[in-house]
């Protein structure tokens, strides 16, 4: 796995060029004292791997801008992917002007995935057609994540990103909002792939494909569960997915269960599905904290991932793949 000495890292994003994989994740000093003041001083790191085991750590990828830039604060969580000739990363800024709380999603550029160059300011910002900005009982504005492709289904580059939509309870008004460009330039919002329903939000939106079925991955800490949901189902903290027969949807949820879940705390957290250098789907994702210890930061080792014949997704690894805390056949990790 992955742990640094002195800084701690969480969410990530990897792209693969030949045999090489390239990680991109969030890190803050552990020199701060407090876990929870890392997300005011991110910025992103860079590793790389040909098993997703054994990381080297290259000088980082990218970081907050210059004083009174739109994102001077801290850069979080983005995507990769190569079009157009070169290398494209998309990530979340904030700014020291609006404390942190108004997130903007913005561009870089690199012909090496080591050497990045922001494009200027932000390329996609809160659009109120179909999304909420702060408001009582939520102040942040949620538009971060951005996770982009290229979508066969449009013709075009879709983007899905954390979002919160206009309507509803406060506290159930989370969705993964989408977004479209011709050119990866101009971008322009749309309505949200799935409805809001029991989450405030639903962090690090991955979209893959396994067995001819589509899968939408997301995360959510068991603050952001709605009251209601929490009168029925106990609070996890964990990464849960929707599925659909087809890219653009209609995704559906495949039942209560997170696919990978904790109520006490999440050991795994902000997890990501890739294929390993055999083809085969695994799961990794930030250890955030193990056996109910303090907050941990590092990336776990791939788990395996089962398919199951309806579409199921189940963690296949051994115990001794699973970070302290979790087992493979604990009820905290479920289809």
């Amino acid at each position: 796995m992955l742990t640094l000495e002195t800084h701690w890292t969480w969410d990530f994003w990897t792209a693969r060029d030949g045999a090489t994989y390239h990680l991109f994740f969030l890190k803050a000093p552990k020199s701060l004292g407090d876990p929870g003041l890392r997300h005011w001083h991110a910025r992103v790191g860079h590793a790389t791997s040909t098993d997703l085991r054994t990381w080297t750590v290259l000088p980082d990828a990218l970081g907050p801008g210059e004083a009174g830039a739109w994102d001077d604060m801290a850069t979080w969580t983005g995507s990769v992917l190569r079009a157009e000739g070169a290398w494209h990363m998309f990530y979340t800024g904030i700014n020291h002007r609006e404390a942190g709380d108004h997130q903007r999603i913005g561009h870089a550029i690199s012909t090496d995935l080591a050497h990045w160059t922001k494009t200027s300011g932000p390329v996609l910002e809160l659009d109120t057609t179909y999304y909420q900005g702060g408001v009582e009982g939520w102040p942040a504005v949620d538009w971060r994540d951005p996770w982009v492709y290229w979508s066969q289904a449009h013709g075009e580059y879709r983007m899905l990103f954390t979002a919160r939509h206009a309507d509803g309870e406060v506290d159930e008004r989370g969705v993964i909002g989408q977004a479209r460009s011709a050119d990866l330039v101009t971008w322009e919002a749309l309505e949200p792939v799935v409805a809001p329903g029991e989450f405030g939000h639903l962090e690090v939106p991955q979209l893959f494909e396994a067995d001819g079925r589509w899968y939408l991955s997301y995360s959510v800490y068991a603050h952001a569960h709605s009251e209601s949901r929490q009168r029925a189902h106990t609070a996890v903290t964990g990464t849960h997915y929707f599925v659909a027969d087809q890219e653009d949807g209609p995704f559906r949820s495949p039942g209560p269960d997170f696919f990978c879940g904790d109520p006490d705390g999440g050991a795994l957290y902000a997890g990501r599905f890739e294929r390993d250098p055999d083809g085969r789907l695994v799961f990794l994702a930030f250890l955030q904290a193990q056996g109910g210890k303090a907050f941990a930061g590092g990336l776990s080792d791939p788990i395996p991932v089962r398919v199951e014949a309806g579409g199921r997704l189940i963690l296949d690894g051994s115990t001794d793949m699973i970070p302290v805390g979790l087992s493979a056949d604990t009820p905290a990790i479920a289809g």
